[in-house]
């Protein structure tokens, strides 16, 4: 049967084969290993069951291929064995590794002192080709790589330092809406494990993993306290927070000894990835499919902003490390807050834009007191440069 379209979904692993009729099928493809059939569809009970199952079968051992000293594929593998990669979080550890191991399948075997920027910039403008944001990520990956290679004089120089990011337009996650909340509630009834989910994610602005592993052991004397997944073994961020009223009587029915307060039907934690793919159903099953889980956490940032909190204030529950990051979330409140300033000052003992006679910025009296300061000398230093 010819196939139409491979999908990649956000499930390691995992790829969505679109047949010539229109028909998905999911499958758990594992090299060398043959690829699985997964029943049902992402976010079901069944599909999760197949995946989890397949996620915790062991590889077969293969003997490692033989690589040339001094290839791609050699400092690669160097890298990947190295103290410095094996620091980095699980996630993070996870996107370098495929991005890599993609661009060792084809060119593994040159040299790596004679990677050129411009060859970075092809293997960039080849990906870009399929997703910018890929691009990039691939980007950031040979990065880490040449960084860690200079570090150990196994090359001389970083072709990636002067190659720029793929340009594209980007609104990121959609932040949710207080009618979605009430949506999602709407559909999700207090005691249920989506309503507990969102929740927690709304009441602490945590990402996706930090979610997974938040338990009871978190909770002291009304504040949860916790080490936040990202960065926890290079740049450990201490997350110390009010528990949230609404947070704490939706946690109060996790059952005692639970050592997480998210579960799977079988009593286990939710794994990343997993956890993801259900919040992803859960939000279809509300109507929500253009609503994730980052969005929840962008839509508490957004909000704090809206309430005046400061930049500082707003990282201090995020946990976010520097200002710029929590700009991307806060711009758009900010920015709606200025405006609203911006206009009461324009409408502030005014008739209107036009002016007339009344005093607003071109009113009348408005424009004669322009013209009157333009006569005041300026101080030394600080004269126009052109004269009227």
């Amino acid at each position: 049967m010819g196939l139409s379209a491979v999908v990649r979904i956000d499930l390691p692993y995992v790829i969505a084969d679109t047949d010539r009729h229109g028909n998905v099928r999911y499958y758990f493809r594992r090299r060398p290993a043959k690829k699985v059939r997964l029943p049902d569809r992402p976010g079901s009970p069944a599909f999760q069951r197949a995946y989890e199952a397949a996620l915790s079968t062991k590889p077969a051992e293969t003997a490692p291929a033989r690589v040339k000293p001094g290839s791609f594929a050699a400092v690669m593998q160097a890298y990947l064995a190295s103290p410095a990669y094996k620091k980095l979080d699980a996630s993070t550890r996870g996107w370098q590794a495929r991005a890599l191991k993609e661009i060792a399948a084809d060119k593994g075997e040159h040299p790596i002192a004679m990677m050129q920027p411009r060859h970075v910039r092809r293997l960039r403008d080849a990906k870009a080709a399929e997703t910018p944001a890929a691009a990039n990520t691939m980007l950031k990956a040979l990065r880490a790589l040449f960084r860690w290679a200079m570090e150990e004089d196994l090359v001389e120089a970083d072709p990636t330092r002067d190659v720029k990011r793929a340009a594209y337009v980007s609104k990121g996650f959609h932040s949710w809406t207080l009618d979605e909340v009430e949506q999602f509630e709407a559909r999700h009834p207090v005691g249920s494990k989506a309503r507990l989910a969102l929740a927690i994610l709304l009441y602490t602005a945590c990402r996706r993993e930090d979610a997974t592993r938040l338990g009871r052991q978190h909770v002291r004397g009304g504040r949860l306290r916790y080490v936040q997944a990202k960065n926890e073994h290079r740049k450990p961020v201490e997350v110390d927070i009010p528990l949230f009223p609404d947070l704490a009587d939706a946690i109060a029915g996790v059952p005692a000894g639970q050592l997480t307060f998210l579960m799977t039907e079988y009593g286990k934690p939710f794994t990343v990835a997993g956890f993801g793919n259900r919040f992803r159903a859960w939000c279809d099953e509300a109507g929500l499919p253009h609503c994730s889980a980052h969005g929840l956490r962008k839509a508490t940032a957004a909000r704090l902003a809206e309430r005046g909190a400061t930049p500082h204030e707003i990282m201090a529950v995020t946990g976010h490390q520097t200002i710029e990051e929590v700009q991307r979330y806060t711009r758009a409140a900010q920015r709606a807050g200025l405006a609203d300033r911006a206009m009461a000052l324009l409408a502030c003992d005014a008739p209107g834009p036009t002016g007339g006679e009344g005093k607003g910025p071109t009113g009348v009296e408005s424009l004669k007191t322009k013209e009157n300061l333009g006569a005041v000398a300026l101080p030394r230093g600080l004269e126009p440069l052109f004269s009227p």
